[in-house]
């Protein structure tokens, strides 16, 4: 260990941007054994891990580092996935630069940081190839069910792990395939879906049911799934996208994020969609404009590419610095061609049906707000023009109106509309209904989603043996 005086950092090699922008794979390659032992052996070992304590999931990150240093890849894997229910995903598309990798020791002085990510990556798809993942083994019957709403990351980590406690588990989701954005949001090239598959398939040999195409409201109240289980999760995820208030922005070409990238995704299982068979979804010889400077935005702009659009923009209020999405994917996405447009905002969208052009007005950065950031705000008098007949709005995401939805008015929500949780027990304002991941913090990190399922069902867990305990006595 200790090696990061002489070995300098070295991340796999990435494929040249002309080739990968023309399919879906991901972008870089795996690690050879030898270069990840050797990677890894630049870690510091420092006393006070700032790796792990800003991970959420408090990943023994220095301690699997040292075993795959030593080449003892199985016990690395193994405490990897001690805390983590998806190591291999989150070291494809956690912002490692800005979490472990950003607050590495050996990062601050200058030598740069360990490549902690693509070590994680490596060590779990070889435990994948190698067969050292092993089945899920429900624990003994304890006689017990849960529901779960929503089958992204937090709801599958919750599945994993109380099915691994014999409890007999459910997941219910709106789409066909399990997954939630890990499937239809986030794109190939960052994550392949037999990835997440295998995964779902994983927990489905195990005994967790799912029921796909299951509308919570329209199939069954929450009330009564209630009846049908002993717990409920509610780990919906965040799915209402922020508008844009901008003359011409209903004109058809203006279109969301999520149903920009789910065609996509659908495109590539195979999927008949008739909105990016007709073009409406498809940026295939447009000039398109990306408006946002989050993850979902990269993941939109590298997306266009990939479809053969003539150019591709991406216009954020704020400045590179600034900006909420991961630098490295900024990098990603200049590699592949896009213009990004800095410190500018949609005025207006010109064109009466179809939209044709964005009208931009320019911004600067005046005073702090609530958060601290310098707020953006109008450049008088500086504006121009951008072609576009391709509009993507990708703002972000606020909760859907859960107590409308799920017929159940009872829920309590906060003013943001996330639902009200005791973040003691993580159980919201109905009795033996518990919530996780995005629609309680707000739009987040798969890994803090991750994060929420496996501590809502520690304390599920807890709630459950006394409610079992209760009944027994009673009897």
């Amino acid at each position: 260990m200790l090696t990061f005086p002489i070995v300098e950092q070295d991340y796999p090699e990435k494929r040249a941007a002309g080739a990968r922008a023309a399919d879906f794979e991901e972008i870089s390659r795996a690690y050879a054994v030898a270069k990840a032992e050797e990677q890894s052996s630049r870690c510091s070992q420092c006393g006070v891990p700032y790796c792990s304590t800003h991970c959420p999931l408090h990943n023994h990150i220095p301690d699997w580092l040292r075993l795959t240093a030593e080449g003892r890849l199985r016990e690395a894997y193994e405490l990897s996935n001690a805390t983590s229910t998806m190591p291999e995903i989150c070291g494809r598309i956690c912002p490692q630069d800005r979490l472990c990798e950003g607050n590495c020791v050996i990062e601050f002085s200058g030598h740069g940081a360990v490549t902690i990510g693509s070590v994680e990556k490596f060590i779990t798809d070889t435990a994948w190839e190698e067969g050292w993942v092993e089945p899920l083994v429900p624990g003994p019957a304890r006689g017990q069910s849960i529901g779960v709403i929503g089958a992204g990351p937090a709801g599958l980590t919750v599945a994993d792990l109380m099915r691994a406690r014999g409890y007999d588990v459910h997941v219910y989701d709106r789409h066909d395939r399990m997954g939630g954005l890990l499937t239809y949001g986030i794109p190939g090239f960052k994550l392949e879906k037999h990835i997440v598959m295998r995964r779902v398939d994983r927990l489905a040999a195990g005994g967790v049911v799912f029921h796909h195409d299951f509308e919570v409201g329209r199939d069954a109240t929450l009330d009564e799934l209630r009846q049908r289980h002993d717990a409920i999760v509610l780990a919906t995820g965040v799915y209402k996208p922020r508008a844009i208030k901008a003359p011409g922005v209903g004109a058809t070409g203006v279109v969301e994020s999520l149903d920009y990238l789910t065609a996509s995704n659908r495109k590539g299982f195979g999927d008949d969609v008739a909105a990016f068979d007709d073009g409406s979804l498809n940026a295939l010889g447009k000039h398109v404009v990306v408006v946002g400077g989050g993850d979902t935005a990269m993941d939109c702009v590298r997306t266009a590419v990939r479809q053969g659009a003539a150019s591709v923009r991406c216009l954020y209020r704020r400045d590179r610095v600034n900006m909420p999405g991961s630098q490295r994917e900024v990098k990603n996405a200049e590699e592949e061609g896009v213009e990004f447009v800095w410190l500018s905002a949609p005025e207006a969208f010109h064109g009466t049906e179809q939209v044709a052009g964005v009208q931009v007005t320019k911004m600067r950065l005046g005073e702090p707000d609530a958060s601290g950031r310098r707020a953006p705000e109008p450049d008088p008098g500086a504006g121009f023009s951008l072609e576009a007949d391709l509009v993507i709005k990708a703002l972000g995401f606020d909760p859907e109106e859960l107590p409308r939805l799920f017929d159940a008015p009872e829920l309590s929500v906060t003013r943001w509309g996330t639902v009200r949780v005791d973040h003691k027990t993580m159980m919201t304002s109905l009795d033996g209904v518990f919530a996780a991941g995005d629609i309680v913090r707000g739009a987040s990190l798969v890994v803090w989603a991750v994060r929420d399922g496996r501590d809502v069902s520690e304390r599920m867990h807890e709630w459950l043996k006394a409610k079992a305990q209760a009944e027994k006595v009673a009897a």
